[in-house]
C-alpha cells in the first residue's frame, strides 16, 4: 500500500512540474513568438490574457509541488533505496533553486505585473516588461536545472 501512495504522489508531483515548466516553455517558445508575428503591437493584450489564465494553474502547481515534495521526502525514508545516495548537497541545491523559482514567480505576479499596469510611461513600461520576460527565462533555466538535479538524485538513489 505504501508503494501505491508513493507512486500516486510521484505522479502528481510530476504532473504539477509538467504544468508549470510546460506552461513556461509554451509561453516563451510558442505563444510569445506567435503573438508577435501575427498580432504585432497587439501581442501584449493576448499575452496578458494568457498570463491571467496560466498564473492560477501555475500557483496551484507550485502549491501541489511543495505539498507533494514534503510528503515524498517523508515517504522516501520508509524505503531502503532512499539511504543509498547520501548527497544532501544536491537536494539542498535543488530546494534552493525551487525556492528561487517560487520567489521569482510570486514577485512577478504580486509586485512586478501590478507595477507594469500602473506605469504610465511607455518607456518605463517596456523596461519593466523586459524584466518580467527575463525573469520568466531565468525561471525556465532554473526549472531545467531542478529537473537535472532530480534525475541525478534519482539515479544515484537507485530509482
Amino acid at each position: 500500500m505504501e508503494e501505491l501512495v508513493l507512486i500516486a504522489f510521484y505522479w502528481a508531483h510530476l504532473i504539477a512540474t509538467v504544468v508549470w515548466l510546460g506552461g513556461i516553455f509554451f509561453i516563451l517558445f510558442i505563444a510569445m513568438p506567435s503573438a508577435k508575428q501575427v498580432l504585432g503591437t497587439e501581442a501584449g493584450r493576448l499575452m496578458s490574457d494568457i498570463s491571467k489564465r496560466f498564473t492560477p494553474l501555475a500557483n496551484y502547481s507550485i502549491t501541489f509541488l511543495v505539498v507533494s515534495g514534503i510528503v515524498l521526502a517523508g515517504l522516501r525514508k520508509q524505503f531502503p533505496a532512499a539511504g543509498v545516495f547520501e548527497n544532501h548537497g544536491a537536494m539542498a541545491l535543488k530546494l534552493i533553486l525551487v525556492f528561487t523559482m517560487v520567489s521569482i514567480h510570486f514577485y512577478r505576479g504580486l509586485i512586478l505585473v501590478p507595477r507594469i499596469m500602473r506605469t504610465v510611461s511607455e518607456t518605463d513600461k517596456g523596461v519593466l516588461q523586459k524584466l518580467s520576460i527575463n525573469l520568466v527565462k531565468i525561471n525556465f533555466i532554473l526549472g531545467l536545472s531542478v529537473l537535472l538535479l532530480s534525475g541525478t538524485i534519482s539515479v544515484f538513489r537507485g530509482y
